[in-house]
């Protein structure tokens, strides 16, 4: 037997045919990909780094106008909780798909025409339909008759308020107060301007969730409990009588 052409036999046998080429790893549609991706970072000044930086704009302004806007506080009518120079970051989505504004909150909105020009930061104290009194006998707030313990978060020394009111807010508005009452030019100030001191829920930007700035400052924004025992609102509710103070101008601060 020659064992010397079996062994050339079974060389020639283990090699591939013309019919079993080694397979592509990238088909046309990923050849034609990268191909597309290099003409692009051939094209741009800087190459890939500057796709990526300009992807990562991208990604950045989306994320601004669509889900979280930051925003510096500039005075200081919502302290105790937000001081000067913070930055919060705005919740854009937390009142989409029919979600609305809770007592407690603390909103952004555009005050344009209503306490004056741009953003302004306040914290919701009634919602459409709600009585809101201030003050009474014990000088408290007062919201569908239900005493509102705000010590948690009024500013240190101050009063619910200087100036009494007694109002129904209207359905698809809220009526908003500064933390800080002593230093907040809100619904209070504005009862006898265009739209009696009441913001419209399409002028809400959104809900102020964290204080991202500084980061020894930094935190959640959380509802207070203060108005767990609100009831809900009486339909045909009418105010005793409408207070309001002399309307100052906007503070101006978002």
């Amino acid at each position: 037997m020659d064992t010397e052409a079996q062994h050339t036999e079974r060389d020639r046998s283990s090699l591939p045919s013309d019919s079993e080429q080694p397979s592509d790893p990238e088909g046309p549609e990923e050849r034609s990909r990268s191909a597309f991706a290099g003409r692009i970072t051939d094209w741009v000044p800087g190459g890939r780094i500057t796709v990526t930086l300009l992807v990562l704009m991208l990604f950045l302004l989306l994320l601004s106008t669509f889900v979280l806007q930051p925003f510096q506080i500039p005075s200081g009518s919502m302290e105790r909780g937000l001081r000067i120079g913070d930055r919060v970051l705005v919740n854009k989505v937390a009142y989409r798909f029919d979600r609305r504004p809770q007592r407690g909150d603390i909103v952004v909105f555009d005050g344009t025409g209503l306490f004056g020009h741009g953003d302004y930061i306040k914290r919701v104290v009634g919602v459409g339909g709600d009585h809101v009194v201030c003050c009474d006998e014990e000088g408290r707030l007062r919201v569908n008759g239900q005493p509102v313990d705000e010590s948690a978060f009024l500013y240190p020394g101050d009063r619910p308020s200087t100036v009494p009111f007694d109002v129904v807010v209207p359905d698809g508005t809220l009526f908003v107060l500064g933390d800080h009452r002593a230093d907040s030019s809100d619904s209070r100030d504005h009862l006898g301007s265009p739209g009696g001191g009441m913001i419209p829920l399409d002028k809400v930007i959104g809900r102020a969730d964290w204080i991202v700035w500084p980061f020894g400052h930094a935190t959640h924004l959380d509802r207070p409990d203060a108005y767990a025992r609100v009831p809900g609102a009486e339909t045909g509710a009418e105010p005793a009588h409408a207070g309001a103070g002399a309307a100052r101008a906007g503070d101006g601060d978002g």
